[in-house]
């Protein structure tokens, strides 16, 4: 096995699990205030990482970028748990969010001039069928 392959399986657990708390807290806080926990949850392991990580001596910009890595992570938070909060399910709303490599994979395409095989672009469409599929509700499953 390669060795960022454990890596992120644990992160695919730990996606799953989040999931579920997502839910959870959305079932009796607002999204805000999920939001809020989600950031505090956030700084937790900061001092940790602060004290085994290599200085920092990135550029401006690149330090901008990792601000921005936070900024579009805790809207994207937000506007999930806003959906959840209002009644969406779990299991549709945030599989549905996991969708999000899609629109990495479109930007690194566009922009950083990454290309991927067939292979990899029949994968793409599977996921896209398979958020259409997921995502789909009879009006009796509105009701539940």
């Amino acid at each position: 096995m390669q060795s960022w392959l454990f890596y992120a399986l644990i992160a695919v657990l730990l996606y799953g699990v989040v999931g579920l708390f997502q839910k959870l807290a959305t079932n009796r806080i607002s999204a805000s205030a999920s939001v809020v926990c989600c950031a505090v949850g956030f700084l937790l392991p900061v001092p940790y990482f602060v004290a085994t990580s290599r200085p920092i001596t990135a550029s401006a910009l690149y330090l901008l970028i990792g601000l921005l890595v936070g900024v579009t992570s805790q809207l994207g938070s937000w506007f999930l748990f806003a959906s959840l909060e209002i009644g969406a399910k779990a299991s549709i709303a945030v599989t549905l969010t996991a969708l999000y490599p899609l629109i990495t994979i479109l930007l690194a395409t566009t922009f950083l001039a990454e290309r991927l095989t067939p292979l990899q672009w029949f994968g793409v469409l599977l996921a896209l069928v398979a958020g259409v599929l997921i995502s789909y509700e009879t009006p009796a499953d509105r009701r539940t």
